[in-house]
């Protein structure tokens, strides 16, 4: 009953949003590691995000789904601890580790109470630098994997999400599921954990954020005793790719109700100078519920029930997506209203009233994303990551406000290629075939 009891106060103290202003400060420690800090002191909890740059990027030839199975696999067990004794350890202390593994990235998602801080990092750091990697563990956690492969073979999303990569990367990391294959993860060994981490979890490649109820002064102390003694190298990052996204449609057959349609282009870097334009403008063509796609494809003509595009910026490749699911007598109709948009906004940009309108709302959007430690934390970090500032924060609106109709339309004649506008339907679609 305590440990029920601690792990419910802990879990209304993470979803507490942070009331105060963000004040983000840069702290150096010691040994060198460099973090930003929001200080709050109002409730007696802290969020700490880890992270590091490489990802299931960095899987070895023939090893495909190595990082990803080492992140899944880390807390199972470390030090003299089996799996169930580190969960149980954690739970006493009201503690939440999270273990995730991207494309680009890996990282540890820790809440602890204040007072339980030097227990919950003691038992992160044997997480970090003493994992068992016990292969009944891993083996259990293969076969989580080997779940989740069978899943996605019978998911219309999935599939098409890859196809589309394969397409557009090949045999570049991105190309291929980061999952792995089900050979390539029934041949990994404990071993193969070990050499994942050190290949992924190094200083030359690590961010952090942190932010609640602790100072400076401790979290530099918190952070040498924690990452102090990783590797200060790891495996070199992936080249840079371009999207080989040259048009056209492929069709993927699947019996299925409705079909699921996956497209883009080439996109854009998130440190160019013209990305605020080009923020806007995808806002404007598929970003949010009044968006011209939505608007065309499902209130006017019914096609879907939802349609959405985003700007994608890994980092080693970049891309417009959009998606969506429409029955398959109508995703013919959806596609060639999905084209004319494309071609609309290529060829008369925005007006100055959507222009207005998507400042107003980006704006005001902005603010409600910092509802909470944990997702301040994780903004800071990705901040970090993407060469900003810790002023952003304040600039950011400055920024979109700035933005004039002439630049926002210069940017997507220079972005926005129609010709270029790849599509992937997979389900079977009437009156509809590869070109």
């Amino acid at each position: 009953m305590k440990r029920f009891v601690a792990a419910l106060v802990a879990l209304i103290w993470f979803t507490l949003p942070v009331q105060a202003a963000v004040d983000v400060q840069t702290v150096e420690t010691p040994g060198g590691i460099k973090a930003w800090l929001v200080e709050e002191h109002s409730i007696p909890f802290t969020a700490l995000e880890i992270r590091f740059r490489g990802g299931t990027s960095l899987d070895r030839e023939g090893k495909r789904g190595e990082v990803n199975l080492m992140m899944a696999t880390l807390e199972e067990g470390a030090g003299e601890m089996d799996a169930q004794g580190f969960a149980e350890a954690r739970d006493d202390l009201a503690a939440s580790f999270n273990f995730n593994a991207g494309l680009d990235t890996v990282s540890i998602s820790a809440r602890f109470l204040s007072e339980n801080r030097d227990a919950a990092m003691a038992l992160l750091r044997q997480a970090i630098m003493q994992p068992r990697f016990d292969a009944d563990a891993v083996e259990r956690v293969k076969g989580q994997v080997a779940s989740i492969l069978r899943s996605k073979a019978t998911d219309p999303s999935d599939i098409a999400s890859e196809v589309f990569y394969k397409m557009a990367f090949g045999a570049h990391p991105y190309g291929s599921d980061d999952n792995g294959t089900f050979e390539s993860v029934e041949g990994l060994t404990p071993e193969d954990m070990f050499a994942a981490k050190d290949r992924v979890m190094t200083r030359d490649r690590l961010y952090v954020g942190a932010v609640g109820d602790i100072t400076a002064e401790e979290l530099a102390s918190l952070l040498d005793d924690l990452l102090g003694d990783l590797p200060e190298t790891g495996a070199a990052l992936p080249e840079t790719v371009e999207p080989a996204l040259m048009g056209g449609l492929t069709v993927v057959p699947f019996e299925t109700p409705q079909s699921v349609v996956l497209f883009g282009q080439k996109g854009i870097k998130r440190d160019d100078p013209d990305f605020i334009p080009a923020y806007i403008a995808n806002e404007v063509l598929g970003g949010h519920g009044d968006s011209r796609l939505m608007e065309e494809v499902r209130e006017k003509r019914g096609l879907t029930y939802g349609v959405g595009s985003y700007l994608v910026s890994f980092d080693h490749a970049e891309m417009i997506l959009g998606q969506f699911s429409s029955g398959n007598e109508v995703v013919a109709e959806a596609v060639n209203v999905v084209k004319d948009e494309w071609a609309k906004l290529a060829e008369t940009g925005l007006t100055q009233e959507e222009l207005d309108l998507t400042k107003t709302y980006l704006t005001g959007a902005y603010p409600l994303r910092f509802d909470g430690n944990g997702t301040i934390a994780r903004i800071l970090v990705g901040m970090q990551m993407d060469g900003l500032s810790p002023e952003y924060i304040k600039t950011r609106n400055d920024l979109v406000n700035a933005v004039t109709l002439e630049e926002v339309n210069r940017v997507i004649k220079r972005l926005y290629n129609p010709e270029t506008l790849t599509f992937v339907v997979v389900g079977s679609p009437e009156g509809m075939q590869t070109n």
